[in-house]
C-alpha cells in the first residue's frame, strides 16, 4: 500500500483536466481517472493517465470502484475539474474522510436559480432574475423584467445555452428550446427549469478565489450578443484601487454567503454602473486557461494549490512575479473553413514570431470547417502572451491573434449557380 492515489472523477475538456494529473505526479502522487468514457479525453492516453471505466453517474457503481481502489493503495484525494462532479468528487471525499467542500454547499452553487437566491437574501448584488418551469413563464417574467434579458439553463457551464433574448419572440423561441432538453451535453439529466435575468451592460470581470482569500482579478472579453462566448482575458485586470477593492471584497461575499471557503472558486461579476454585481460563481477552478495565466503572471499555481488542499498540504498563494498575462481564443465570424496543412503552419509560425506568444495552438485539423461560436465549444485556437504588463500583454495577444486568424478562409464560391456545399455531389 505505498502508492497514494488522487482520484479525478471525470474532467473537463480543455485546460486543466491534464494539468490535475501532470501536478499530481510532481507532487509524487499517482492520479487515477475515474470516468465512464476516458476516450473524452484524448490527453489521457497520450499520457499514459491510469483511467478506470465506471459509470460516474451510479453513485453506488462510483463508491464500489472507489473502495476496490482502497484495497490495494491508500486514496490520498478526491478531485474533479469537470463543473458537473465537483460535487461528486466532494462528496466521495467527505464518505473517505478527505478534504473537500461542502457536498450541500457545491450542489446549491451549481443550481443557478438557488445561488441567486442564497446571494440576494445575503446582501450580495445580484441581476433581477426569475426562475421559470414553462415558455409562458418566461415570457411573462420578461415583460416584468424588461427587455432584454439573458435566458440561460439553471446548471452548465461554458456558456452553453446561454442567450440575450431582445423580444419576446426570442425568449419564448428560447426558453422552449431549453425547457424541451432532457439531458445536456453531457448526457445527464437537465432540469426542468431555466432563468430568465436583467441583462447588465458593464464590463466583465473574474475573480479567483482559494478559500476566503482573492487571489486575482482578470478581465474578461466576451464576443457579441445574443451569445457569451468569452474570447479572450487579461490579467491583472487594470482597475482604479477602489474598484479592485471592490470586486474582491464582493467575490469573497458571495463565496462565504454560499457556504464555500474549501480550495478554488471562480466569480464572474460585472461593474454595473460602477458598482460590481456578481453574474455567477462556479465552485471551481477557472476554464479558459486562466489559471496557467495566473501561474505566468503571478508566479501563483493555482493547479497545484487545489492539489495541496486536497491531499491535505499548506497551500501556497504568494505571488513570485509581476507581470501581465493574456489570452485571446480564435473564433470564425462567419462559416468558412481552416485553410490547408502549409496555411495553418505559416499563421501558427507567425503568431509565435512574436516575443510575448508562450504559446499558440489551432484545435481543429485542417481544412475543418468552422462556423461562428455558440459557446466555447467553438472556439477554433488560442495565443498565449506574457508582457511587464497586462496592457502590453494584450496588446501582444491581439496581434498575435490576427496573425493566427489568417488561417481561416472563406468558403469557395458557388459555381455555375450551384452552391459550394452541393459542387461535390454534382
Amino acid at each position: 500500500m505505498n502508492a497514494r492515489l488522487l482520484l479525478l472523477i471525470e474532467s473537463n475538456t480543455t485546460g486543466t483536466g491534464r494539468q490535475f494529473a501532470q501536478r499530481a505526479c510532481s507532487a509524487g502522487l499517482e492520479p487515477v481517472l475515474l470516468s465512464a468514457d476516458p476516450r473524452r479525453y484524448p490527453y489521457a492516453a497520450e499520457d499514459g493517465l491510469r483511467t478506470l471505466v465506471v459509470d460516474t453517474a451510479d453513485h453506488t457503481a462510483l463508491w464500489r470502484a472507489v473502495q476496490e481502489l482502497a484495497q490495494s493503495a491508500q486514496i490520498a484525494g478526491v478531485l474533479s475539474s469537470s463543473e458537473y462532479f465537483v460535487a461528486t468528487a466532494a462528496e466521495l471525499a467527505a464518505r473517505l474522510g478527505l478534504p473537500g467542500p461542502s457536498a450541500d454547499a457545491i450542489r446549491a452553487c451549481r443550481d443557478k436559480a438557488r445561488q441567486r437566491r442564497i446571494l440576494a437574501d445575503a446582501g450580495v448584488p445580484v441581476p433581477r432574475f426569475a426562475e421559470v418551469g414553462g415558455t409562458a413563464e418566461a415570457v411573462a417574467a420578461a415583460s416584468g423584467l424588461g427587455l432584454p434579458v439573458v435566458v440561460k439553463p439553471v446548471q452548465g457551464s461554458g456558456s452553453l445555452g446561454v442567450r440575450l433574448c431582445a423580444d419576446l419572440g426570442e425568449v419564448a423561441a428560447h426558453a422552449g428550446e431549453l425547457l424541451a432538453a432532457t439531458v445536456n451535453e453531457r448526457g445527464l439529466a437537465a432540469p426542468s427549469r431555466i432563468l430568465v435575468e436583467s441583462y447588465l451592460t458593464g464590463r466583465e470581470f473574474s475573480v479567483e478565489v482559494v478559500g476566503h482569500e482573492a487571489v486575482v482579478s482578470v478581465a474578461k472579453h466576451v464576443g457579441p450578443p445574443p451569445v457569451f462566448v468569452e474570447t479572450g482575458h487579461d490579467l491583472p485586470a487594470a482597475l482604479p484601487a477602489g474598484q479592485q477593492a471592490a470586486l474582491s471584497a464582493c467575490a469573497v461575499r458571495a463565496v462565504r454567503a454560499l457556504g464555500l471557503g474549501w480550495g478554488a472558486a471562480h466569480v464572474e461579476l460585472r461593474l454595473d454602473a460602477g458598482e460590481p454585481r456578481v453574474i455567477e460563481v462556479n465552485p471551481r477552478l477557472a476554464g479558459g486557461m486562466i489559471p496557467e495565466l495566473v501561474r505566468r503572471a503571478c508566479g501563483i499555481d493555482l493547479v497545484s494549490a487545489q492539489v495541496q488542499a486536497a491531499v491535505g498540504e499548506p497551500v501556497a498563494l504568494e505571488p513570485t512575479r509581476d507581470a501581465g498575462a493574456s489570452i485571446r481564443f480564435l473564433t470564425a465570424e462567419a462559416e468558412g473553413f481552416l485553410g490547408p496543412t502549409d496555411a495553418t503552419r505559416k499563421a501558427m509560425s507567425r503568431a509565435r514570431a512574436i516575443p510575448e506568444v508562450v504559446d499558440a495552438a489551432l484545435y481543429r485539423a485542417p481544412g475543418a470547417a468552422v462556423a461562428p461560436a455558440e459557446d466555447f465549444r467553438g472556439r477554433l485556437g488560442h495565443v498565449i502572451t506574457t508582457a511587464t504588463s497586462a496592457d502590453r500583454s494584450a496588446a501582444a495577444a491581439h496581434e498575435a491573434l490576427a496573425r493566427l486568424a489568417s488561417a481561416l478562409l472563406p468558403p469557395p464560391p458557388a459555381v455555375s449557380g450551384i452552391p459550394s456545399n452541393q459542387k461535390e455531389a454534382a
